[in-house]
């Protein structure tokens, strides 16, 4: 796996995956940025959020659960000091279909936290405390 990242101004760049897709990472205006793109610690928690969605949707679509929608909610909350670290996480999923199985959903989560989710996994070993819940919404 591979990534590129180019500086093109101010503290704004341009970041390239290995894959060929491109996202603009920039800074608040106070450091220099003109907030034309996500923080780098944003694109972290995205990219964690992504990680541990993909999971759920893909354990419930194998479990053949009815689902229609799936998104979740990242908080997260960083220590007073530099380097600025994430001290805790929390994913909240939501996730919408017919006749959804509360068990299989609570599995879905569970195997992404415990056993698939790379991002997850890695910060957890990192020191982050990462916390997940999920609601359920009937369609």
């Amino acid at each position: 796996m591979q990534a590129k990242v180019k500086w093109t101004d101010g503290v704004q760049f341009v970041a390239e995956s290995g894959s060929g897709h491109s996202i603009v990472v920039d800074g608040p205006p106070e450091k220099g940025g003109r907030n034309t793109g996500a923080r780098p610690m944003e694109l972290l928690l995205m990219g964690l959020g992504a990680c541990s969605s993909f999971d759920v949707v893909n354990i419930l679509q194998k479990a053949r659960q009815k689902i229609s929608d799936c998104h979740v909610e990242v908080d997260a909350e960083r220590v007073d000091e530099v380097p600025a670290v994430f001290s805790k996480i929390h994913l909240h999923f939501v996730v919408t279909g017919r006749e959804l199985k509360e068990k299989q959903v609570e599995k879905a989560v569970g195997l992404s936290a415990d056993k698939y989710c790379s991002a997850s996994i890695m910060l957890g070993k990192a020191g982050v405390k990462i916390t997940h819940s999920y609601a359920i919404v009937e369609d």
